[in-house]
């Protein structure tokens, strides 16, 4: 039985890693935590106690597995508690570069605590990437646009930045189409952020939960792939597989596809 405490849980997605849990034959949630939990708060089947302070669910959980979905701004500090008490760590939060969490993860580990994070979660989105990857050779130009909720803590999302690094990676050549050259006076900025070279776009609005497009463009033709997750169930599938590996994996381990394949 793998033991899981869960950071963010009353928050969208902890919710759902909770349910997530809860359903799994072989894990057990024995915790919560949340900064915002009001005393006396229980979550999940079995009414577990969600702790103000990661240090006390940590110890009154003695969990294999921390899950953290939480926020950019709490995740290293809940990262480096968890790696230091010797528990392996899941992360969603998105917002810390692959360079932050090898940072962390130097300083913090003991016990042979492994720490496991994916940009996204759902195996459609990491197809998504990986097809993006392999079309990027072939076409000179390619734009990364982002749709996310208005509630979302980072711009650009990590799967754009992850997906832009990909596309980077798999090619020997930089964008052809116009760039930042061609922006207006006053309104910088419109041909958005550029990351490895790659133009991204992040769009927040109400009505959506994570979509993007991956737009190729060469003489005479584009190539569009899109995925879009229209509900956060979308990325339990990929949690819980996580969860289940991390206790075999070493070191910082980046990316769902390294778990899939």
């Amino acid at each position: 039985m793998i033991k899981v405490v869960v950071s963010g849980a009353l928050g969208r997605m902890g919710t759902q890693v909770i349910a997530a849990v809860d359903g799994a034959a072989d894990m057990q949630l024995v915790a919560g935590f949340d900064p915002f939990a009001k005393e006396g708060t229980t979550v999940g089947q079995g009414g577990v106690p969600v702790y103000t302070v990661l240090a006390d669910a940590l110890a009154a959980g003695q969990p294999d597995v921390l899950v953290d979905f939480s926020r950019p701004d709490a995740a290293e500090a809940n990262l480096r508690a968890a790696l230091a008490a010797g528990v392996n760590c899941v992360l969603g939060t998105t917002g810390l570069s692959e360079e932050k969490l090898q940072q962390i993860y130097d300083e913090s580990a003991t016990g042979g605590a492994a720490l496991f994070c994916a940009p996204n979660f759902t195996t459609g989105a990491v197809l998504m990437m990986l097809f993006a990857q392999q079309a990027a050779k072939y076409f000179p130009d390619a734009e990364v646009i982002e749709f996310h909720h208005d509630g979302k803590k980072d711009s650009p999302s990590g799967t754009a930045v992850r997906t832009a690094k990909l596309i980077a990676e798999a090619r020997d050549f930089g964008m052809t189409a116009p760039g930042r050259e061609t922006e207006l006076e006053g309104m910088e900025g419109a041909r958005g952020a550029l990351v490895c070279d790659v133009p991204v776009h992040s769009v927040r609005t109400a009505g959506y939960v994570a979509h993007q497009e991956v737009i190729f463009g060469s003489a005479g033709q584009t190539l569009t792939i899109r995925h879009d997750s229209i509900d956060r169930s979308s990325y339990m599938p990929g949690v819980l597989l996580a969860v289940r590996a991390v206790g075999d994996l070493e070191g910082l381990v980046v990316g769902l596809e390294k778990l899939m394949d």
